[in-house]
């Protein structure tokens, strides 16, 4: 399995990504400008596109607004439409959304501020490569670091992304208990990730590649690497 990282003006955690696919899991990884109107030779639906997080275009007018229009998104709508993987994360997640790839909006966090914690999320389905291999309800400790992480969407789009198991992950406490406090940025039913109808595209605002290796004595978030591996069929 082959990974592309894109890479937009103002992303910041591209190396990081590059780091724990490469580095930590062995895999294969590329960076690609977000001027290229083509993906790499030899890139087919068994491969993923990583959207990293960061400041596309410095967030003018909002986060990834601009971004959606840089001509490697074409290629991106493409390879998702052709049933590749598409990963979106933080400003990559916004980005995905402002394209129209997954349904709502990422908003300003509900306390007006920038926050850089670690927080806590489950996984509410196996029904997505990227959950199936995670033990649903089981709490993981996750960093956050955004200012536009309220994922909002009207009420007759929540219930859809519930009733078809598009939602993939909660905000939640340290006992996976969803609570008022649990939630950092008021996101709309505690959602902190999602997914699309063909369970093929996936956005979330936590940061997995921050929590993915010992040597940073956390190493919850590789497991969504690990199970988006197996789902597609790669040796980790």
């Amino acid at each position: 399995m082959k990974f592309g990282v894109i890479v937009f003006p103002g992303s910041n955690c591209d190396d990081d990504m590059v780091h724990v696919l490469g580095d930590v899991l062995g895999q294969e990884v590329v960076k690609i400008w977000h001027k290229s109107q083509e993906l790499p030779a030899g890139f087919g639906p068994e491969d993923c596109i990583v959207l990293p997080g960061g400041f596309s275009y410095g967030d003018y007018v909002r986060a990834g607004a601009i971004a959606q229009f840089s001509p490697v998104m074409q290629a991106v709508k493409a390879h998702a439409a052709a049933g590749g993987y598409v990963f979106g994360v933080c400003n990559g997640f916004q980005i995905l959304c402002e394209s129209g790839l997954l349904p709502g909006v990422l908003l300003r966090n509900g306390g007006q501020q920038f926050i850089c914690d670690n927080v806590w999320i489950k996984a509410v389905t196996n029904q997505s490569p990227i959950t199936e291999g995670l033990t649903v309800g089981t709490a993981l400790k996750i960093p956050i670091a955004h200012a536009e992480g309220r994922y909002f969407a009207d009420e007759k789009t929540l219930d859809a992304l519930e009733q078809n198991n598009q939602v993939l992950f909660h905000y939640c406490d340290s006992n996976g208990n969803e609570t008022l406090g649990s939630n950092p940025n008021g996101a709309s039913r505690n959602i902190a990730g999602i997914c699309n109808e063909t369970r093929n595209v996936f956005g979330m605002m936590p940061h997995p590649e921050r929590a993915s290796e010992e040597v940073l004595g956390n190493t919850d978030g590789r497991g969504l690497f690990e199970s988006l591996l197996a789902a597609a069929g790669a040796a980790v």
